[in-house]
């Protein structure tokens, strides 16, 4: 048998640009500021529609914010963001469950499209009572995890998501930093924990999209090298 048959193949080692870039820390911090910005733009645009119809009051001291939002928002949006967009592919590779459906940009896309919708009909469309409001989001709720996620790990940090988020609401609430009109559910709206779920899926599949398409620029970098 020939020696180029039997000697180990010896990948070429990365330059110092390569190796930094391709790294899993770097590629984590990269990937969490622009999950961050995401989800700051998102709550400056969807705090602003609910403002808008009077569903969210903040104290007139603290909106200082462009868009009429308590200055606290969007980073802390920003940082649940991030969070939430880190952990849904690091769930998947946990569960050896990776995701595959309809993983491409122009879905995302039109996942955040109707995230906004959902979030816009809450603020825009009147309904005869709160519980016909509720009941219709939470069917366009799961409905968009069934268009675009159907993961069971989607859907089970959905609902994490909108218990823990809605518990925080509640807190927020209660401790007077804001309020929400005609108030149904304790504190807040009854179909508030609609919208978190809808968010966390939303968040999710864009956190996904940045974690595979990371992976595909170190596999052809790789390659390459």
């Amino acid at each position: 048998m020939a020696e180029s048959d039997t000697a180990p193949t010896i990948p070429k080692k990365c330059g110092p640009y390569i190796s930094s870039v391709t790294s899993h820390g770097m590629n984590l911090m990269i990937r969490g500021i622009v999950l961050f910005f995401i989800g700051v733009l998102l709550a400056l645009v969807l705090n602003l529609l609910q403002i808008q119809r009077n569903v969210t009051l903040f104290p007139p001291d603290v909106i200082t914010c462009i868009f009429s939002s308590a200055w606290w928002v969007p980073p802390c949006c920003g940082t649940a963001s991030a969070v939430i967009g880190l952990l849904y592919p690091c769930m998947d590779r946990h569960l050896g469950e990776p995701h595959k459906f309809k993983r491409e940009w122009s879905s995302v896309m039109r996942c955040v499209a109707v995230f906004v919708g959902i979030n816009h009909a809450s603020a825009k469309v009147d309904f005869a009572n709160n519980i016909q409001l509720s009941l219709t989001l939470a069917a366009l709720s799961i409905g968009l995890w069934w268009t675009f996620d159907r993961s069971r790990s989607g859907f089970g940090l959905g609902i994490g998501i909108a218990f823990l988020a809605t518990v925080v609401s509640q807190l927020l609430v209660y401790n007077g930093v804001y309020q929400y009109t005609s108030p149904d559910f304790l504190y807040v709206r009854s179909w508030l924990p609609c919208i978190f779920f809808a968010g966390g899926i939303t968040v999710g599949n864009i956190g996904r999209q940045l974690a595979m398409y990371e992976c595909k620029v170190i596999a052809e970098k790789s390659h390459q090298d």
